[in-house]
C-alpha cells in the first residue's frame, strides 16, 4: 500500500508566505528518486514531503497546504496528470513541474495545460531543477505580497480612486462595494466638491456593468430646451438646426451607468421622462415616435434637500422614490479632518510631476493650517488650494505663506475658537514637584527653531531673522538640538 511521508528542512531556511519555509510535495514511484530529492531540496531550505504514488499524494494534497508539486507522470498507481489537476483543484496558485523517463512528450504537455509551469526528462540536471524551483516560488511569493500589498492599501487608505484613512471613508468604501454588485438605482448625496461623480465612478467599475460605458451628465448645466436631447436624442427635423437623427446619452450608455448630476435642477416635465424610463426602461427620441429600450443603471446626485423641494412643488415625489432606493451620503471634508493631509499629499505629488517642480512635501505649521481650515468647497477646494501652492512654491516643501491669506486667516480664527470653547488658550505646566525647567525650555527652543527653519525653507538666515536672534547663536542652538537647514544663507 502507498504510504505518504513527510520530511523537515534542514540546512539554511527559505523564506515563504507568513515567514515559513515553502512546502514541497515530491511523488515518485522510485525510493532511489525520491531520496535524492528529498535531501537536495532539504539543503536548500524547503520543507519536503513525499509520495511514493498518485494515492499517497491525493491523500496528502487533500489534507496538506503544498506550495510546489514535484511529480512524475507515470506511475504504477496512477498518473501524474490526476496529480497535477488535484492539486490545482486544491490550490489553484500552486507550482507544478512533471518529470518523465519517457521519449513522448504527450502526457508532458497535458500536464502543462492543466497548469504545469515545467517538465524535466529524466535523467535531468538537479542544478537546472533547483534553480527552476527558487524562480517560479520567488515569483510566486513577489505576486502574493503585491496582491496583500494591494489589499491593505485599498482597506486603509485607497479604493477605486477615493482616498481616506477616516472611518466614514471606510464605512463609504464597504457600502460602494455592496451596492455595486447589485442593479438598484443609487442616490448620492453630499455637499458640492465631496466627490460624487467620483463614488459614481467607483460604482461603475466595481459592478458588472464594468466593460460597458460610464456616461455622466450635470442636469445643471445643460439649458432646459436642450436637455431632452441631451438625455434622450433627437431625430432629424425635430427642431431647427436638428439635420441628421442624433443618439441621446441614455442610449450611449446602453448596458452600462448613465450618472445624472444635479438631479434637483431638472425641470418638471424632464422629470416626467425620467420617471417613465425607471418605470418602463423605454423612452422616445425628441420629435419620434418609436419606442427605444433602455438597458442603463441610473446613478443620481444632488447637493440640494430633495424632501425640501418635493415639498416646494419643484421635485417629483413619484420620481424620488425611483432614484432613492440605495442612498449614499458623503460626509463633507471638515467632518473627515484625519484625511486632509492624506489628500494634501496625494493632490501636491499630482501637479508636482504635472509642473515639473521639486516639491515633494508639506510644512508641518502648514499642514496644521490646512488641517484646522473648515473647508466649504471640500475636496474640490482643497485640491485647489493645493495646485495653487505647488504654482507658486520656491521651496520643497509647502509653507504656510504659500497657503491663501483666506485660508490662513480662517485656519487661525478656527484655532482661537477651539481656544475659547475649551475655555482660552493652554495653560503653562504647574510649577510642582519633578519640574524641569531646562526640559521644558529646551521644548521651546526646539519648537520655533524647527518652525522658522520650515518657514525659512531651510534657510538659516532668514530662519535666524525670524526668531530675531544673531545668525552665530541660531546656529548653535540648530546643532545643539539636532536641527538640520538646507543653506547659510540666500545663496550658498
Amino acid at each position: 500500500m502507498s504510504t505518504g511521508t513527510v520530511e523537515h528542512p534542514g540546512g539554511h531556511t527559505v523564506q515563504h508566505e507568513l515567514g515559513r519555509a515553502p512546502r514541497v510535495l515530491v511523488v515518485d514511484d522510485e525510493a532511489s528518486m525520491r531520496d535524492m530529492l528529498r535531501i537536495v531540496l532539504r539543503r536548500d531550505g524547503y520543507e519536503v514531503l513525499v509520495a511514493d504514488g498518485a494515492r499517497a499524494a491525493l491523500a496528502i494534497l487533500e489534507s496538506e497546504r503544498i506550495d510546489l508539486l514535484l511529480s512524475d507522470i507515470r506511475m504504477p498507481d496512477g498518473s501524474g496528470v490526476d496529480v497535477v489537476r488535484a492539486a490545482k483543484a486544491a490550490n489553484r496558485d500552486i507550482v507544478a513541474f512533471m518529470m518523465t523517463a519517457f521519449a513522448s512528450t504527450d502526457t508532458a504537455v497535458e500536464a502543462m495545460r492543466l497548469g504545469a509551469v515545467d517538465y524535466f526528462t529524466k535523467p535531468f540536471n538537479v542544478d537546472e531543477l533547483r534553480v527552476k524551483i527558487g524562480q517560479h516560488l520567488e515569483t510566486r511569493r513577489l505576486k502574493e505580497e503585491n496582491v496583500a500589498l494591494k489589499r491593505a492599501l485599498n482597506a486603509t487608505h485607497e479604493f477605486s480612486n477615493l482616498i481616506g484613512r477616516s472611518p466614514a471613508m471606510l464605512e463609504l468604501f464597504q457600502l460602494i462595494e455592496t451596492v455595486a454588485k447589485t442593479p438598484s438605482t443609487v442616490l448620492i448625496t453630499g455637499e458640492s466638491g465631496t466627490g460624487k461623480e467620483m463614488v459614481a465612478k467607483a460604482i461603475h467599475v466595481n459592478s458588472l456593468r464594468r466593460d460597458r460605458p460610464f456616461v455622466a451628465l450635470n442636469c445643471g448645466a445643460v439649458p432646459e430646451t436642450l436637455l431632452e436631447s441631451e438625455l434622450f436624442g433627437h431625430v432629424r427635423g425635430a427642431f431647427t438646426g436638428a439635420d441628421a437623427n442624433k443618439k441621446g446619452l441614455v442610449e450611449v450608455a446602453e448596458g452600462g451607468t448613465i450618472f445624472l448630476d444635479e438631479i434637483g435642477e431638472m425641470n418638471p416635465s424632464m422629470q416626467v421622462k425620467l420617471l417613465r424610463v425607471l418605470q418602463e426602461r423605454r423612452f422616445r427620441r425628441l420629435g419620434g415616435t418609436a419606442e427605444v429600450s433602455a438597458d442603463v443603471r441610473v446613478v443620481a446626485a444632488t447637493h440640494q434637500d430633495l424632501p425640501s423641494l418635493i415639498a416646494g412643488g419643484r421635485f417629483r415625489e413619484d420620481l424620488f422614490y425611483r432614484i432613492n432606493v440605495i442612498q449614499v451620503q458623503l460626509p463633507p471634508l471638515r467632518e473627515r479632518r484625519e484625511d486632509i493631509a492624506l489628500l494634501a499629499e496625494r493632490f501636491l505629488h499630482t501637479f508636482a510631476a504635472q509642473m515639473a517642480k521639486p516639491v515633494t512635501g508639506i510644512a508641518s505649521e502648514a499642514l496644521r493650517v490646512l488641517t484646522a481650515y473648515h473647508w466649504p468647497g471640500n475636496v474640490r477646494e482643497l485640491q485647489t488650494v493645493i495646485e495653487r501652492a505647488v504654482a507658486l512654491e520656491q521651496t520643497p516643501v509647502v509653507l504656510p505663506e504659500t497657503l491663501p491669506a483666506h485660508v490662513r486667516e480662517l485656519a487661525g480664527a478656527a484655532r482661537a475658537a477651539d481656544f475659547s470653547a475649551a475655555g482660552g488658550p493652554p495653560t503653562l505646566p504647574e510649577l510642582e514637584a519633578g519640574f524641569d525647567l531646562e526640559a521644558r525650555g529646551e521644548e521651546f527652543y526646539r519648537h520655533y527653531l524647527a518652525l522658522a527653519l520650515a518657514r525659512a525653507g531651510g534657510v538659516q538666515v532668514k530662519a535666524a531673522e525670524m526668531l530675531g536672534m544673531s545668525f552665530r547663536s541660531f546656529r548653535y542652538y540648530a546643532k545643539k538640538y539636532g536641527l538640520r537647514g538646507g543653506t547659510d544663507d540666500d545663496g550658498k
